[in-house]
């Protein structure tokens, strides 16, 4: 499926690869801002245990609070990235890339501050210690290179990139060299 054109967003801004699993969590961009960033985030809910509906849940707004000690933390908490990547390399999407998804928070890259305002924000389900599986990291080289079909994306950073100090996603545990050998390879 490299580049396919199921990883192509359509005219309004889905992925036809993709489970759809809309989030409110989203608003419109600016008008003037060009989509060139792409923010790689790293998720698991509860931290370190993967699988399960927690990220859907916490995405839509639908996540109980009181299902797990951790999650009190959570309880408020308005979020969402455009695309979720699963282990197994499922992709979801819960947010246009025409919309601004809530994924980076306070965030700058490169002197321009508010990058949901210009970014695509992917999470994979991982944590900053665990590797990354080799099925994510294709379905995010195949999705990168459907997105740059239809958007500008000439920078793919980690969160932690755009937050300093505050984020440490997607972590030393996400091999970037991996990530750029796959790209290039999409490109053969």
């Amino acid at each position: 499926m490299r580049g396919g054109e199921d990883l192509v967003p359509d005219a309004s801004g889905w992925v036809a690869a993709a489970r759809c699993v809309p989030s409110p969590n989203s608003d419109e961009r600016p008008a003037a801002e060009e989509i060139d960033l792409l923010v790689v985030h790293g998720i698991s809910l509860p931290p370190g245990q993967f699988g399960g509906g927690a990220i859907e849940a916490l995405f839509t707004n639908r996540l109980d609070c009181d299902e797990h000690p951790y999650y009190a933390g959570l309880r408020g908490l308005r979020v969402s990235a455009h695309f979720l990547i699963r282990r197994d390399g499922e992709l979801l999407q819960f947010v246009s890339c025409d919309r601004r998804a809530w994924h980076a928070g306070v965030s700058r890259f490169r002197g321009r501050e508010r990058c949901n305002d210009f970014s695509i924000g992917v999470e994979l389900e991982g944590t900053d210690e665990h590797p990354y599986e080799a099925a994510q990291y294709a379905r995010l080289a195949d999705l990168v290179r459907g997105l740059r079909r239809r958007y500008r994306l000439e920078h793919l950073v980690g969160h932690s990139d755009i937050a300093p100090g505050r984020k440490t996603d997607p972590g030393p545990a996400f091999d970037w060299e991996a990530l750029r050998a796959r790209l290039s390879e999409a490109r053969a």
